[in-house]
């Protein structure tokens, strides 16, 4: 289950990725627009109403640092992802380095940053995905 959540994450970014790379390349309000519309989204909801304007206000090397940042996590998922579901010890291994790196920056977001019942689940959801996969480590390294 943990691999398979680790692709999808994996695929979605690199749509990120791609669409950031169009917005380099034309014109972002157009863009926004017609992602609005083929998501289906309601054009009165708050947060389309101020996406596009945000969106325009990047300057192109912002939008190119999403658009590299988006490409290297997908590489980490994919890597995750791929090592978990060919159940590969390295792939366990990689998701709990990953993971536990991250959790100190959840953390800070969650305290510093505002807290959020979603940024609260992600952190509890990271450290189930931690624990258990420390557990399978350890289990299958004393031959259980």
């Amino acid at each position: 289950m943990i691999g398979i959540v680790k692709v999808v994450k994996a695929a979605l970014l690199v749509a990120v990725g791609i669409g950031a790379i169009r917005l380099l390349h034309g014109n972002i309000a157009e863009h926004v627009d017609r992602w609005a519309q083929w998501l289906n989204v309601d054009a009165w909801n708050p947060f389309f109403q101020t996406f596009p304007a945000k969106v325009e206000q990047m300057s192109p090397h912002k939008i190119s640092l999403v658009c590299v940042g988006a490409f290297v996590y997908a590489g980490l998922f994919s890597t995750e992802g791929v090592g978990l579901l060919m159940r590969k010890r390295w792939g366990e291994i990689v998701t709990i380095i990953i993971t536990g790196s991250f959790l100190p920056f959840e953390i800070y977001h969650l305290a510093a940053k505002g807290f959020s019942v979603f940024k609260l689940l992600l952190l509890l959801g990271n450290v189930v995905v931690l624990i258990y996969l420390i557990w399978r480590v350890r289990k299958a390294g004393r031959g259980a």
